[in-house]
Parts: structure tokens; C-alpha cells; sequence
């Protein structure tokens, strides 16, 4: 099977049983999104829904938020991973966001990264999640699913190299649904210690369980 006919594979195969694939996190506006997103580095997402209904009441636009002090901030992030440092940047997201965009989450990755706590990764969240646009963010399940089903290269080491490779094969409209398609086999099925293989419908192509069927013989 040639490359493109895995991507091919792989992308009806998706289409037809995930074709409303989306993310997870809980939001209602591109500013709550982006909240989420920042949270959810090295945590999970149902952790993060259990923690932002609370931080969306008190402070639903960025101008509140941008005046809130750590101290009052801090107990609401407390139960999430680096609860410190996400709270620095949450508040100076948010102080940004007004100076410099009005308030107004920009959508381009150029002008998102310059958000304290947003990195490419989030910045194609928010951009392929609100507007449709191809970008591709690769996270922990992203890199590691993309590999084990033969779509990027051994050679991609990086999350940007994987980025580039995916980008590369999938096509622009597709894009922004294979990120979700993706994240949510590695989540689910294609986990990381113990993949689930059996109720898994890409055996049949998946490069990870045909190395370790060569490595048992």
C-alpha cells in the first residue's frame, strides 16, 4: 500500500464513522475555547470541563478576566495540572487580549502564539476548531497515532515534522476533522500502554500491530 492509499484508507474510513468528529472540550465562544485549551495542556479533558463552568461564570469575557488577581484566579484552576503557571497565563492571555486585540481572539497562529501560554499547538486548535482552517495540532495522540498507522515517517521526531507531513497528505477540507479523528482514536482506542487493538477497524493497515506480529514469529 502506497502512502496515499493509506491516507486515502484511513480518511474514508473516518469520514464514514466519525463524520461528526469534534473536540471534547466544553465551550461556548472562541474566548472560552481558548481558555480551555491553554488548561488542557497535560491534563485531561473531562478535568478541564469539570473546572471551567466556573471560571466562564465569574469571568465570561476576556476584560474580566484581565483584571482578576492571582489570588482570586488560583482556587479555580487549583484542581488542574500546573495550576501556577496556568494561572499566570490565563491572566496574561487575557491582559493581551484586550491591549492588543481589542478583546477579540485573533484567528491567524502568528498572532494567537503571542498569547502567553499558547504555543502552535493550540493556536491550530483554535484556528482549525473555530474557523475550518487546515491547520493541524499535534498533541501526545496525534503524534503517536499518525506513526503507529504508517502516516508520517519514522524520521519525524518533532511535532512540527509530523505536523508537516500530515499537512502535506491530507487534504485541506479534511484537515480540520482528521485532527479530532486522530485524537479521539488515540484516546479510545489506539491508547498508549495497552491499544485496544482487537476493537480496532484499521488492523488491516495499522503498521504498529504488523511489527508486532513480525516481532512474535
Amino acid at each position: 500500500m502506497t502512502r496515499t492509499e493509506r491516507y486515502r484508507y484511513i480518511i474514508d474510513y473516518f469520514s464514514t464513522h466519525a463524520p461528526d468528529a469534534e473536540t471534547e472540550l466544553y465551550y461556548d465562544n472562541p474566548f472560552q475555547l481558548l481558555v480551555a485549551v491553554i488548561l488542557s495542556a497535560q491534563c485531561t479533558d473531562k478535568r478541564v470541563n469539570m473546572t471551567t463552568p466556573a471560571i466562564f461564570a465569574r469571568y465570561p469575557t476576556p476584560a474580566l478576566l484581565s483584571q482578576a488577581t492571582f489570588d482570586e484566579l488560583f482556587p479555580l484552576i487549583r484542581s488542574i495540572s500546573y495550576p501556577n503557571n496556568k494561572t499566570r497565563h490565563l491572566m496574561g492571555m487575557a491582559k493581551l487580549l484586550v491591549e492588543k486585540f481589542g478583546g477579540i481572539v485573533p484567528m491567524t497562529v502568528d498572532e494567537l502564539v503571542l498569547l502567553p501560554g499558547v504555543g502552535r499547538k493550540t493556536a491550530n486548535v483554535i484556528t482549525s476548531v473555530i474557523d475550518e482552517q487546515p491547520n493541524m495540532a499535534v498533541d501526545t495522540h496525534v503524534f503517536r497515532v499518525s506513526k503507529r498507522l504508517g502516516l508520517v515517517t519514522l524520521s519525524a521526531k518533532t511535532p512540527l515534522a509530523v505536523e508537516k507531513q500530515l499537512i502535506k497528505h491530507i487534504p485541506p477540507a479534511h484537515v480540520h476533522k482528521a485532527h479530532h479523528w486522530l485524537i479521539l482514536h488515540g484516546r479510545y482506542i489506539c491508547t498508549a500502554r495497552q491499544p485496544k487493538c482487537s476493537e480496532c477497524d484499521l488492523q488491516s493497515i495499522c503498521k504498529f500491530l504488523d511489527n508486532k506480529s513480525k516481532n512474535k514469529r
